[in-house]
C-alpha cells in the first residue's frame, strides 16, 4: 500500500511537470517527483531490515544497508542544489519578463 502512494506521488509530480504552464509550479512538481523517487527508494533498501547495522552486537537480526542511505542523502543535496539553481533561473527570467507561465515566455523569444 505505502508503495502505491509513493507511485501516485511521482506521477503527481510528473503531471505537474507536464501540465503546468507557471515555472514555479514547476519546480515545485519536480521536487514532488524527487521526493517520490527517494522515498521509493528508501523503502526498498529497507526491505532488509530497519535496524542500524551496529559493530559489536553478535544477533543476527535484519539490518538495513548503510549504502542506499549514503547515496539518499547525496541525492538530496544534489537536488537541493539543481532546485535553488532553477529558482535562480526563473528569478532571472522574472526581471526579464511581467510573467512566469511558459506559454508567455515562449511567445515573446520566438523569432
Amino acid at each position: 500500500m505505502l508503495e502505491a502512494y509513493i507511485l501516485a506521488t511521482i506521477l503527481c509530480g510528473f503531471l505537474g511537470i507536464i501540465f503546468k504552464k507557471n515555472l514555479i509550479m514547476k519546480i515545485i512538481s519536480m521536487d514532488v517527483m524527487s521526493t517520490g523517487v527517494i522515498a521509493y527508494y528508501v523503502l526498498v533498501a529497507s526491505r532488509g531490515g530497519l535496524l542500524a547495522p551496529i559493530l559489536g552486537e553478535t544477533n543476527s537480526r535484519a539490518y538495513a544497508d548503510p549504502v542506499p542511505q549514503a547515496v539518499i542523502l547525496t541525492a538530496i543535496v544534489i537536488g537541493l542544489s539543481i532546485q535553488a539553481l532553477m529558482l535562480v533561473a526563473v528569478m532571472k527570467l522574472a526581471k526579464d519578463h511581467p510573467t512566469l507561465e511558459s506559454d508567455e515566455i515562449e511567445k515573446t523569444n520566438t523569432p
